[in-house]
């Protein structure tokens, strides 16, 4: 299978930088996606049902500190044929860049983590407020009830901020959004509570899920010396894996991740990081450069699932 398009209902999505994709996967695998429940453009159903047009056979959902989209999805993938894998993508607390994690496996339902998960959803509430607030401030007129409405009955993160922006001509598109307002640094942006990095691997394996370190270039880390001090640090806490072969990372960065995580004792993970229209360029299945996931990497996770 070759992907070089992709297309949502009417619209043509053309990948950025898209290359010839590389056959590494006998079975197409993608364990990084994002729904309507937090920040993808796609309902959990239509999010199913392109990966099992593209030929994915193995996909996880792991929208943001929600598993409200599960329940549709594995009843869409029923349907479709498509092995779809529960999850969630947690934003911790780490004050060097971005630190998130995705915990695989994680079913819907009651749970150590998924408790948790409904005070975390309580605290992106009122940011949500206090980022209406700010913009108000700035001069931007946006309502919270605007920004609901773009999210629909999903969970309201900053892309629908962004959407909002765009459509009332405060922006040019989605990116310069971020930039300008609503990145972290930037005048739109509010934090919120979090988890610790060991709290959320505690109680994803408390929870029966396998936690992964997502895209590992986000953590702000400048030198091998604090790289290495982190994997420690994650490793020893029961961390399981590396996201080495996240969508955006070119196969020398890939093969690198993987080195690291071999050295730790971590098992590598990957996927697109797909958001529909809310990350243009980002193909469900292999990503921004065009290079799939390998299906290798599957059974080695699973089978560290509690």
């Amino acid at each position: 299978m070759t992907i070089g398009r992709q297309t949502q209902g009417d619209q043509v999505i053309e990948p950025v930088g898209f290359r010839a994709r590389t056959t590494v996967s006998a079975v197409p695998i993608d364990l990084h996606t994002h729904s309507t429940a937090s920040d993808g453009s796609l309902t959990p159903t239509e999010l199913v049902e392109h990966a099992s047009l593209l030929g994915i056979e193995v996909m996880a959902l792991t929208d943001h500190d929600t598993l409200d989209g599960i329940l549709e999805a594995t009843l869409a993938a029923a349907a479709t044929g498509v092995e779809l894998i529960p999850g969630v993508e947690l934003s911790l607390d780490w004050d060097r860049g971005g630190m998130h994690m995705l915990v695989l496996w994680l079913e819907s339902g009651s749970g150590p983590l998924q408790d948790r998960l409904a005070e975390l959803q309580g605290a992106r509430n009122s940011r949500n407020a206090r980022i209406i607030g700010r913009l108000n401030e700035l001069g931007l007129d946006i309502t919270l009830e605007e920004v609901e409405s773009e999210a629909g009955t999903g969970s309201v993160g900053r892309p629908h901020f962004a959407a909002v922006m765009v459509r009332k001509g405060y922006v040019t598109d989605i990116r310069e959004a971020f930039d300008e307002y609503l990145a972290n640094g930037r005048p739109g942006y509010m934090s919120r509570w979090r988890l610790g990095p060991e709290e959320a691997i505690d109680l994803a394996r408390r929870s029966g899920g396998v936690p992964v370190l997502a895209h590992p270039h986000t953590l702000g880390l400048d030198n091998r010396a604090e790289v290495e001090t982190m994997m420690r640090r994650l490793s020893s806490a029961g961390l399981v894996g590396i996201e080495c072969h996240y969508g955006s990372y070119e196969a020398d960065e890939r093969a690198g991740y993987a080195r690291m995580a071999g050295r730790f004792g971590l098992l590598p993970a990957g996927g697109s990081d797909f958001h529909g229209t809310y990350k243009t360029g980002v193909l469900l299945g292999t990503g921004s450069v065009g290079i799939g996931v390998p299906s290798e990497i599957l059974e080695p996770l699973r089978s560290m699932r509690s």
